[in-house]
């Protein structure tokens, strides 16, 4: 098994060879440049007896599994709303970016992180909404994003209220400061996690998983579940923080490729991803 993690225009070259050597591949997001190539190498891969799949990694990122844990604890109620938030203040990036490229663009490299959440956990949406700009003018790079997805009661595997449910993905470079990285509302209160998931700072600075504290949020950092119990009391408490842990995504291989069980990231999700970033990726006239 190969994994690719070379720079996203080089994706679907590299992992072709790879596959036509004989080679499983695991592809690093964004997966391809465009639907088309991402189709071809699922198609190669059956046609070889190989596996392909796209490398998501935050699907085991703690603040993602710990809004998970609040929704299924069923405390909010059924939901209305969840907003996630991928903020930075790198302005520097934008300005030294003088035109448009879809491989380096910003919704391109960035939404494929929040969009895989949202199809992982929420699944296919009954229809969705893209609000994509270039703050610095036309011609220039997109840096900001704003993606509204939009579910039903009667096709969502979750309580939702009779109106539906809009999960938004909201992202720039112009936020000094992030906006909290998951809001969700329900009929019965609300949950807020503040911080986002703290294995890519540790990584940063050389603190590695074989410390016990790895990635481990402190309790300033936990998020705060707000709601009104089956008695009418309302609840004011924080929420510790469910541990996030990136190297599920190849426990999960290995059981693909030594125990036969199905891929963690499937083709399905992969091609309904590279769709919607493909229709959104358009530079502005």
């Amino acid at each position: 098994m190969v994994v690719v993690t070379t720079p996203p225009e080089t994706h679907y070259q590299i992992a072709k060879q790879v596959l036509l050597a004989g080679k499983n591949v695991v592809l690093e997001k964004p997966f391809t440049h465009s639907v088309a190539e991402a189709q071809e190498l699922f198609d190669l891969a059956k046609a070889k007896g190989l596996m392909i799949q796209g490398y998501q990694n935050r699907r085991f990122d703690s603040d993602f599994l710990t809004t998970q844990s609040v929704i299924e604890s069923g405390k909010l109620g059924p939901l209305t709303e969840v907003e996630m938030h991928f903020d930075y203040f790198r302005p520097e990036v934008p300005l030294a970016t003088d035109h448009y490229d879809k491989a380096s663009s910003y919704v391109y490299n960035h939404a494929c992180h929040t969009v895989d959440q949202v199809l992982a956990y929420f699944g296919q949406p009954t229809s969705y909404h893209a609000d994509v700009r270039q703050l610095l003018g036309t011609g220039r790079m997109n840096d900001y994003f704003d993606l509204d997805f939009y579910y039903q009661p009667e096709t969502s595997a979750m309580p939702i209220t009779p109106g539906g449910l809009k999960v938004s993905i909201k992202s720039s470079y112009f936020r000094i400061k992030p906006r909290p990285s998951f809001v969700v509302y329900g009929q019965r209160g609300m949950f807020m996690k503040a911080d986002k998931d703290r294995q890519e700072a540790d990584l940063k600075k050389f603190y590695l998983p074989d410390h016990d504290d790895f990635g481990l949020d402190q309790p300033q950092h936990y998020g705060t579940l707000t709601y009104y119990d089956d008695q009418g009391q309302y609840h004011e408490e924080a929420v510790p923080t469910v541990p996030g842990d990136n190297g599920r995504f190849y426990d999960a291989l290995y059981d693909t490729l030594i125990n036969h069980q199905p891929v963690l990231v499937t083709e399905a999700q992969t091609m309904q991803q590279m769709m919607i970033l493909d229709r959104i990726t358009q530079p502005l006239k």
